[in-house]
């Protein structure tokens, strides 16, 4: 059973196990989700590079925008993978999709990318075939108030649920959403400052089924509920003691 993570190493650990066994698995597209609260993807990309170890160049790490790319290069030392970024201009990929992908390369690692990004990695994936892309604690959660229209908004989403969720975690108001492939989603409740699993599901539970399945095992006498940010600030450090 998944141990529930009790630091930040820990759940990195886990995100890479978690992407060996659904690459071995056959998955092609993956996707972690670390939703902490002022969480830099950076540092986290190099510790969870060498997952990818063996590969050398023939992986291709992309950044948002140049600058970004830049600093890695400069701060990650001589590291034998690539580093690349997207070259996004406002919404429109500047560089063609061709001279992004080659022959060599064998995964794609996409570094936080937002909604902005959705298009040009979506261009990306449309070269890469059946080689792995995972998107790296992608800033998603809120592609539905992105200013494109109903329809735009509906082939990003199509696009993004192509993309299987090997590892997710986000706090909730004491509680917590793991899932960790191949386990199923699991709730885990906070109690003296330790988490119990509650419950699992084989999909991943909407904020209703959350509520309702928090509601059956933990009581419906809740406690105060903190804000978002409180209980966001509140796990993370938690997690990087």
């Amino acid at each position: 059973m998944v141990a529930f993570p009790q630091t930040l190493d820990d759940a990195i650990a886990q995100a890479q196990s978690a992407t060996q066994a659904a690459i071995a698995a056959g998955y092609t597209r993956l996707q972690i989700d670390l939703l902490l609260p002022e969480l830099k993807p950076t540092p986290v990309a190099l510790q969870y590079l060498p997952v990818f170890s063996e590969l050398g160049a023939g992986l291709k790490i992309f950044f948002t925008d140049a600058g970004a790319a830049a600093l890695a290069r400069r701060d990650w030392g001589m590291l034998s993978h690539q580093i690349c970024s997207l070259d996004v201009a406002g919404a429109r990929q500047t560089t063609p999709v061709e001279e992004l992908v080659s022959p060599d390369d064998q995964v794609f690692l996409f570094v936080a990318p937002s909604t902005v990004e959705v298009s040009p990695v979506e261009q990306v994936c449309t070269v890469t075939g059946d080689r792995p892309v995972i998107l790296l604690a992608p800033r998603l959660e809120d592609i539905g108030a992105v200013g494109i229209g109903y329809t735009a908004r509906k082939i990003r989403e199509r696009f993004l649920s192509t993309f299987e969720p090997c590892y997710y975690v986000r706090p909730l108001d004491q509680a917590a959403l793991l899932r960790c492939y191949p386990s199923p989603w699991q709730i885990w409740l906070e109690s003296d400052e330790a988490y119990t699993l509650a419950a699992e599901e084989l999909l991943k539970p909407s904020s209703e089924k959350l509520e309702e399945i928090l509601l059956r095992v933990g009581g419906v006498q809740a406690a105060p509920k903190r804000s978002f940010i409180e209980e966001m600030q509140r796990f993370l450090r938690a997690l990087v003691q």
